[in-house]
């Protein structure tokens, strides 16, 4: 509007009047704001980078098959759909705010669906929280429970946020690595090799450790831990008055007969665990962007003075096709028709088929346990071909991915990324690939990968 009255008002003027009017009209438009005092706050330094945007704008530019993000690009089950349908031309109320801290009937089914697996009677209204996405309810728990000079245990490779959200808190990240296992001859690596070393991850905790994020399924190695494994955890965080973080988006993404296992559910743990959850990862429906948050009402109280604060309430209609998809599921969960049972079988089934596809143009995937993604090794490449375009100090896996988006047309991310500054380079020679898909995306994964094959032949 300011543009069009503007242009509209040179065209009256003459010659002269119209170079200096221009002048000025240009002058103010691209003026940008300058202040004495520092604009951004200090809690922002040195987190504004995001490596989503720089990757999903290059495969853009590239046509690129994305297999970097981690998304499905196919429907949610139908019975989810037509919940969502269902919200947005039954009541008109839905249109409305609901309940602050969660739509009743999604905080009641919550409770009743994840009561009983973690053997707790769960209060819809004091042990539920539904947030924006499980994102949101990370950055919740955060701002309450982290502050200054805490310091919170994050075992690597990690959700990328989890670091910035520690930061933005005050908190002080202390970084705690899996390490793989040796690789055994003619056989693929698991994520399930991938272990924490137990008395380095004790030599962490200290007088100052507030709290310990525990991702499992882990994203990005895949890994699901084992009950040993969380059995050590709780036992450090009780010993040491922590509280336990536990990300389980990917809960019921688990294959080749692993079992999940939620760290609330072990003795003592409850009263200490925030146990994050995404109907996103869940239904396949990463846009309606509901999560939630499960623990103790001594804990919940502070995350709900956060959601107050901030976002107050998420969308009503979308709260209520998450809980009539919930209520649909529990009729149907330990059955073959469950979609919890019938989802991971599919997904499996894609994961072999991509693992199959890139081992033909010598990438060597690590198997994953879990969730959306597994991880492929590309030390061969690196010793081939170690001088690829790039910064000098640009992690090699960084450098290999920008030159498979724009040589072979597919997209993968660094797993460099996902670990703390001072072990980038040490785990450069991972990339990650999300095999969550429909079946157009593999034939079009099979053809570029067909092409990379013929280049490959002497």
């Amino acid at each position: 509007m300011f543009r069009n009255a503007a242009a509209i008002s040179l065209q009256l003027m003459g010659p002269l009047q119209r170079k200096k009017a221009g002048t000025s009209v240009t002058r103010c438009w691209h003026q940008t704001l300058t202040m004495a005092k520092r604009v951004q706050a200090r809690r922002l330094d040195g987190i504004d980078h995001n490596p989503w945007v720089e990757f999903v704008k290059m495969a853009s530019e590239c046509d690129a098959v994305n297999l970097g993000q981690g998304f499905p690009d196919f429907p949610p089950p139908d019975f989810a759909v037509e919940a969502f349908q269902h919200a947005l031309s039954s009541d008109f109320m839905l249109n409305q705010y609901t309940r602050a801290f969660g739509y009743p009937p999604l905080t009641k089914i919550l409770a009743s669906f994840f009561g009983k697996l973690l053997g707790q009677e769960i209060d819809p209204f004091k042990n539920v929280l539904v947030t924006v996405g499980a994102y949101g309810a990370l950055f919740t728990a955060f701002q309450a429970l982290v502050e200054e000079g805490d310091e919170v245990i994050i075992i690597e490779p990690f959700f990328d946020c989890y670091e910035p959200m520690t930061l933005m808190a005050g908190g002080h990240p202390v970084f705690v690595t899996l390490k793989p296992g040796l690789t055994r001859d003619g056989e693929l690596d698991s994520s399930s090799d991938w272990q924490l070393d137990p008395t380095e991850l004790a030599s962490k905790f200290t007088s100052h450790t507030k709290a310990l994020i525990l991702n499992t399924p882990n994203n990005p190695v895949g890994k699901v831990f084992s009950k040993a494994e969380l059995e050590l955890v709780a036992s450090l965080c009780q010993q040491h008055d922590v509280i336990c973080i536990a990300d389980e988006v990917y809960q019921w993404l688990v294959y080749d007969g692993y079992q999940h296992v939620s760290i609330a559910s072990l003795p003592g743990m409850w009263e200490r665990t925030l146990t994050i959850g995404s109907a996103g990862k869940t239904f396949s429906a990463t846009g309606w962007k509901v999560g939630w948050v499960l623990g103790p009402d001594s804990l919940m109280k502070h995350l709900r003075t956060v959601h107050q604060n901030s976002i107050y309430h998420c969308p009503t209609q979308g709260q209520a096709a998450v809980a009539q998809s919930f209520e649909h599921e529990q009729l149907h969960f330990g059955q073959a028709s469950s979609y919890f049972a019938r989802f991971p079988q599919a997904m499996q089934r894609t994961r072999d088929h991509m693992i199959r596809s890139l081992q033909s143009v010598g990438l060597k995937p690590v198997v994953s346990q879990g969730s959306y993604f597994f991880m492929a090794d590309i030390s061969d490449f690196k010793s081939k071909m170690p001088d690829l375009p790039g910064d000098v100090d640009e992690p090699y896996d960084r450098r290999f991915v920008k030159w498979m988006i724009k040589t072979k047309g597919l997209v993968a991310i660094p797993v460099s990324t996902f670990y703390s500054v001072p072990h980038r380079k040490i785990f450069d020679h991972y990339i990650r690939f999300c095999f969550v898909k429909d079946e157009s995306t593999l034939q079009a994964m099979d053809e570029k990968l067909q092409k990379w094959k013929k280049e490959l032949r002497p």
